[in-house]
């Protein structure tokens, strides 16, 4: 299976700071290629867990000692990181969004570059496909997909037109659905209108924010005083979120403070604005242009 490089590779590994005899978490294992760049930073008394929902990628499990995968969401991260007895951890690394591998693989649905099934789903054993919201969700709830994921402003019209067309035909295909948006497509910017459409699907067919805020909530749990945070994101919810976390430590309000105005937050950041991609990366890979990476420390603070 075919994996690229991971987009600000070696930013990601110093990020996270590495002690060879320490503990770290690859929470998207993708293609292995963060984890094999972890491993050959350890020593022989380092551990490495690696975590990812999508059955394509288990195939690239690494031969290892030092080395778990466990074939799960990364939203159980804690629960599994105490049933390995592996609390606390040096550092947390992980890569969100959609592998190159899935975007390349057109029969998954992720991408508007070839027809196929509109599936979209990163565990392909459970759960809705986009197909499926397409077909069973009220026009307000479809509206408010486009609308909150996608940032799409005609998000109401496109809604009505989706839900007139399936009682006519199923929305099941990618190009069954770009018929329907063709209308609002612009011009010129066709490619980024239409991928904000399946963005949109594609966070609701994973809950990928719900899921990425119970992660993020958890992390303050597992890593050691002075442990490295390191999240890289592809677009701006994603990052807002990740942001806020690491700045405030909640992700409505601000954070706590005591009698003399000190703020109580689980994360100091490393990195005060977010690290992107060089012309040179960008030129190798496009994917690296929308990328975003934050690095954080944990503080002393004690997370109730």
């Amino acid at each position: 299976m075919t994996y690229h490089k991971p987009v600000l590779f070696e930013e990601c590994l110093d990020g996270l700071n590495i002690n060879p005899a320490g503990t770290y978490v690859d929470l998207t294992f993708g293609g292995g290629g963060h984890s094999r760049g972890i491993l050959e930073r350890l020593g022989p008394d380092g551990k490495l867990y690696a975590f990812d929902q999508d059955p394509d990628a288990h195939a690239n499990a690494i031969d290892d000692p030092r080395f778990t995968l466990i074939p799960q969401n990364f939203v159980l991260l804690e629960r599994f990181l105490r049933f390995y007895k592996a609390i606390p951890v040096d550092g947390i690394l992980a890569d969100l969004g959609v592998s190159s591998h899935q975007f390349d693989e057109v029969e998954r649905g992720f991408s508007i570059r070839g027809d196929a099934d509109l599936d979209m789903r990163m565990d392909t054993t459970t759960g809705k496909t986009a197909a499926d919201i397409l077909a069973d969700y009220e026009e307000s709830e479809i509206a408010d997909i486009l609308y909150k994921y996608g940032e799409i402003r005609a998000s109401r019209p496109i809604a009505r037109a989706i839900v007139m067309r399936r009682e006519e035909e199923p929305i099941v295909r990618v190009n069954d659905l770009l018929k329907v948006i063709q209308k609002w497509t612009p011009k010129f910017k066709g490619h980024k209108f239409q991928a904000q459409v399946f963005q949109a699907l594609r966070i609701e067919v994973n809950r990928e924010l719900e899921v990425l805020e119970q992660m993020l909530a958890a992390t303050p749990k597992v890593l050691k005083t002075g442990g490295r945070l390191v999240i890289m994101s592809y677009h701006s919810l994603e990052d807002r979120m990740v942001k806020r976390f690491i700045r405030e430590g909640v992700f409505q309000g601000e954070a706590e403070r005591d009698m003399y105005g000190n703020r109580f937050v689980p994360f100091e950041p490393i990195n005060r604005k977010a690290i992107v991609a060089d012309e040179n990366e960008i030129t190798e890979n496009s994917r690296a242009r929308s990328a975003r990476l934050r690095i954080a420390e944990r503080t002393d603070y004690e997370v109730k």
